[in-house]
């Protein structure tokens, strides 16, 4: 067995799931990727393309085994090498750009990431360390010459002009120094993992993930910890960011959130759940729920938006990962006892959207009255970037946000709280417990990766004419069911109020 790079990567976060991985691969692909997980790959690949363009005129070894022309490549100093491969006794590796450096007779390695400066910076460097560290471990036993060490990234501060400029999208980042500081510790570490991941060492007992909150865990945790439930201590509330608490509930051997003792130090919210978990009735403060919504009022707009987060901005204006809005949804409530309307939008042609996006909006969106969304945070910073592309309507999507009601507001401060929705307060939890009759599950396209990939593939020509106007029938459905949905929501609260 040797060890590659991505493997060490997957060993630090849980060195069960990396065995697993290795040895038992038909179990660790089991679970399908989500259309989220494909299109993180997809950008991937796509900025380690688009990043060799930084330093054209290189030799790209396709052959991800291929040593040999890795070998004949650095004999002879070839300038500028992508991908090439390299390969010890025990670890491998495969640097994304090798550029010779004539000053110093060694080679300067690139990594190419497909993350934004200044975003989750602390540990995003951590990772990349580490990352480059193996590389370099492996270089020296190799005694291939290596210079400098850096890592490329998106330039979180660029903006599109006009056309891409490849030299203002990428920041390089010097991270020699910071890496030469762990080399010592990565081999050690790097040891550690080759010795560990070997056949006759199958993991017993509950994986690493298990002090971890739900969200962290890895992709193998029901098949490596069978014997937790399914609604367990890990779906607590922000139970995460509690290690002592978590730990403390798993050394005790508390697994189940049915289980959890009643003199356990929990926060409110996470008592309420529990409590509401174990007794299966529903809390519910008619006080501060009323007050909640005797602030919507008339006409009532339900609206909820569709946007790409493209990585690399393909339209003027927009910068790394700024999200283009591609569809909405809305139903409109006039008045008290008033017939609900429906208007919706979808742009599928392969250029920005914007202006058609806003125009669609003057004509569909009331001026006055409530505008109800499902996390504030996000409608409103879409409005805010469209304000920023194009400033003449600022005026104009201002006044939108400062109608705009978040109606999962009381869910998350638990005015609210049903066992049903299992401590969570997306609206797809919360619309089947309140609303049954109503299911995403029925709808071709179930949650908003897939809408955004079904678009992305629509304006990039990869499907047929035929598949598009299903595709957009789709992708019609489900946005429209997110605003329905926000309207029973409401319905029922008032109901109940």
């Amino acid at each position: 067995m040797v060890l590659s790079k991505t493997n060490y990567l997957l060993y630090r976060t849980c060195p069960q799931n990396a065995w697993v991985k290795i040895f038992e691969p038909a179990i660790f692909h089991s679970t399908k990727l989500t259309e989220f997980d494909k299109m993180i790959i997809e950008t991937g690949n796509e900025i380690d393309s688009l990043a060799r363009d930084l330093f054209p005129g290189g030799i790209l070894l396709e052959n991800r085994k291929d040593t040999i022309a890795t070998d004949k490549l650095i004999a002879k100093k070839e300038p500028i090498i992508y991908q090439p491969v390299f390969c010890s006794d025990k670890f491998e590796t495969i640097p994304d750009i090798l550029i010779w450096n004539n000053q110093y007779s060694a080679y300067d390695i690139y990594e190419a990431k497909s993350t934004v400066s200044g975003e989750n910076k602390k540990a995003n460097d951590d990772v990349y360390r580490h990352d480059l560290a193996f590389q370099l471990n492996v270089l020296k036993q190799l005694f291939i010459p290596i210079n400098r060490a850096y890592i490329i990234r998106l330039n979180c501060d660029y903006v599109r002009g006009e056309k891409l400029n490849i030299n203002e999208l990428f920041i390089k980042e010097d991270f020699t120094d910071s890496v030469n500081e762990i080399l010592d510790d990565v081999l050690s570490e790097m040891e550690s993992a080759y010795n560990l991941l070997q056949p006759a060492n199958k993991p017993l007992g509950y994986c690493s993930c298990v002090i971890k909150g739900r969200s962290a865990h890895c992709s193998c945790f029901s098949y490596l910890n069978p014997n937790i439930p399914e609604y367990s201590v890990h779906d607590i509330a922000r139970i995460g960011n509690s290690k002592k608490k978590l730990e403390g509930l798993i050394d005790g051997g508390i697994f189940s959130i049915f289980d959890v003792p009643e003199d356990f130090d929990l926060t409110d919210i996470q008592r309420n759940q529990v409590n509401v978990a174990q007794s299966k009735k529903v809390i519910i403060d008619g006080i501060e729920l009323k007050n909640f919504f005797k602030e919507i009022t008339y006409p009532i707009s339900f609206i909820d938006y569709e946007t790409f987060p493209s990585a690399v901005p393909r339209f003027q204006g927009y910068s790394p990962y700024n999200q283009i809005p591609f569809q909405f949804s809305l139903h409109v409530l006039n008045n008290e006892g008033a017939e609900l309307e429906h208007y919706e939008f979808l742009h599928t042609e392969n250029c920005s959207p914007d202006l058609k996006f806003i125009e669609a909006l003057q004509k569909y969106l009331p001026r006055s009255g409530s505008v109800i969304v499902w996390n504030k945070q996000f409608e409103s910073g879409i409005n805010a970037k469209l304000a920023d592309r194009q400033p003449e309507f600022k005026i104009y999507l201002d006044s939108f946000n400062e109608r705009i009601i978040d109606l999962e507001v009381p869910f998350k401060k638990q005015y609210y709280v049903h066992p049903g929705f299992l401590g969570k307060t997306s609206i797809k939890k919360v619309l089947p417990t309140l609303a049954p009759e109503f299911s995403y599950k029925t709808l071709n396209i179930q949650e908003g990766g897939t809408a955004s990939e079904t678009w992305n593939k629509i304006v990039n020509g990869e499907y047929s004419e035929e598949e598009v106007k299903q595709k957009s029938t789709d992708l019609l459905a489900y946005c429209n069911l997110d605003t329905l949905a926000m309207y029973e929501i409401w319905k029922h609260c008032i109901n109940i109020t």
